[in-house]
């Protein structure tokens, strides 16, 4: 049985024609003018999706969320790690059933037509680019937090802070964001070892913090646990969903893994798994070791918390520079996935062809890269972290949405597919998926929804005005 496509008689049939499963995987590691490089197993994987996730919402955006949920941060860390599991085990299905590049947009090109799947896509921009953007402004809070302890300076304001915020650009986030863009130029291998080191780096800093901070929780930090009710928890949890932004990362790397159908859905499952634990973890001590009022959700929480109930700044020190490094690997795994999916639309026809010409020395598509880390840079250089923060969320919980949608679709249309995983409990584990989703994106302010209509509306214009022309299945 084969899949396809509809016929092309008019504007309806255009925007719901859909891709075949066979075509998608077929086409997979093919670029204009070479093919990615098969080079990443299991660890490698499992390192790009930690990388990608963890740092981001302990390191940055922690801070933000503890004096919106007080004590109960812990259970919106949970909240949010719960509708991350329900869309994982989605993605963990599709990822081994159709290992490709373009992650949730090329499974709703098979499922949900063509302009769903450029929704999802464009969700994917925000998800993945702008928060790169997001974390990298982040970035810059620990590296003037290191220079204050070691030296006693910190870079000035008007040089650390985009406007709106004090300054007029952020440097530190630029130097980020080119270090990232030239790892991912020198090949997918070396930049998945230097992602690999960073991961270990970061991670044995959060075990670190945990054991010094629960030295100093105290039982009254943690009452009232719900100081602003259940609407905080779940505000809360939508502000935190960011810091789950990322285990999906690696299901962009679907055609350089060795073995995508086996270890693509282990690396999310397992991925998801680490950082979870991690996150309750820290959130746990933090808001046990210091008051939640005290978290004024401006300044690196961690080192906030480290340099109140210790008199020696080493560990705060010690907690910057891994901060640094976890935040860099952050950046370093999420522009990756972005350039990756970019690949995978512009292969389809959708933007520009020249973001899918891959190098022939590196095997990676530099042209690409090098477009979305200047559109990354600038974003990072002159646009807030919050708007930034709450902006990517409601993005990707969109996305989400769709991948959970995508799978029952699947389930019914082919189900003769070959599943190395399959979701449990179907259609009740993806319909949670579904609902937990738009529970939290309701969550969201109105200021937050009125951005992401914006950005759906430009989506919707570039598709009219570009994409649904130069289609590749248009000339079908």
């Amino acid at each position: 049985m084969r899949e396809t496509p509809p016929a092309r008689p008019g504007l309806k049939a255009a925007v719901l024609r859909r891709k075949p499963v066979a075509d998608l995987v077929a086409e997979g590691g093919q670029g204009a003018g070479g093919t990615l490089r098969r080079s990443l197993g299991l660890t490698q994987l499992t390192s790009l999706s930690i990388g990608a996730t963890l740092g981001s919402g302990i390191f940055v955006v922690l801070g933000e969320a503890v004096p919106v949920a007080g004590p109960a941060v812990v259970l919106s860390f949970v909240l949010a790690g719960v509708t991350a599991l329900f869309s994982a085990l989605s993605y963990a299905e599709l990822a081994g059933m159709i290992p490709l590049s373009g992650s949730s947009y090329s499974y709703t090109y098979a499922t949900l037509g063509e302009l769903v799947a450029w929704i999802c896509g464009w969700c994917l921009v925000l998800e993945y680019g702008v928060s790169v953007a997001s974390v990298a402004v982040g970035w810059g809070q620990y590296v003037n937090e290191l220079l204050r302890i070691v030296f006693g300076v910190a870079i000035p304001d008007a040089l650390s802070q985009p406007p709106g915020e004090g300054g007029v650009v952020n440097l530190p986030a630029i130097a980020v964001v080119l270090l990232a863009m030239f790892l991912l130029l020198a090949g997918a291998r070396e930049s998945a070892r230097a992602n690999t080191i960073m991961v270990v780096i970061k991670i044995a800093t959060l075990v670190l913090f945990c054991a010094v901070a629960f030295t100093a929780v105290r039982a009254g930090n943690f009452s009232p646990f719900l100081p602003l009710g259940m609407a905080g928890l779940s505000a809360g949890a939508a502000k935190l969903f960011f810091s789950y932004i990322g285990f999906d990362a690696a299901s962009t790397a679907g055609e350089e893994a060795r073995n995508p159908q086996r270890d693509l859905p282990r690396a999310i499952l397992l991925s998801l798994a680490i950082v979870t634990v991690l996150y309750c973890l820290v959130a746990l001590s933090a808001v046990g070791a210091l008051p939640w009022q005290r978290f004024d959700g401006e300044q690196a929480a961690l080192s906030l918390v480290l340099s109140t109930v210790l008199d020696n700044e080493v560990w705060a020190a010690l907690l910057a520079v891994g901060a640094i490094v976890a935040i860099s690997s952050v950046v370093l795994t999420v522009l990756y996935g972005q350039t990756r999916i970019l690949f995978a639309m512009s292969r389809d026809g959708l933007v520009p062809r020249s973001l899918s010409k891959v190098d022939p020395k590196s095997g990676t598509p530099k042209v690409n890269t090098v477009v979305v880390s200047a559109f990354v840079g600038v974003l990072a250089a002159f646009v807030p972290l919050g708007r930034l923060a709450d902006a990517t969320s409601i993005g990707t919980l969109f996305a989400f949405g769709l991948v959970n949608i995508a799978v029952l679709l699947l389930r019914r249309r082919r189900p003769e597919l070959a599943r190395t995983f399959r979701v449990p409990l179907a259609p009740v584990t993806p319909l949670l998926g579904v609902a937990c989703c738009g529970y939290l994106m309701l969550s969201l302010d109105v200021a937050t929804w009125i951005v992401f209509g914006g950005w759906m509306l430009t989506g919707l214009v570039l598709y009219f005005g570009y994409g649904i022309k130069r289609s590749r299945l248009a000339g079908r």
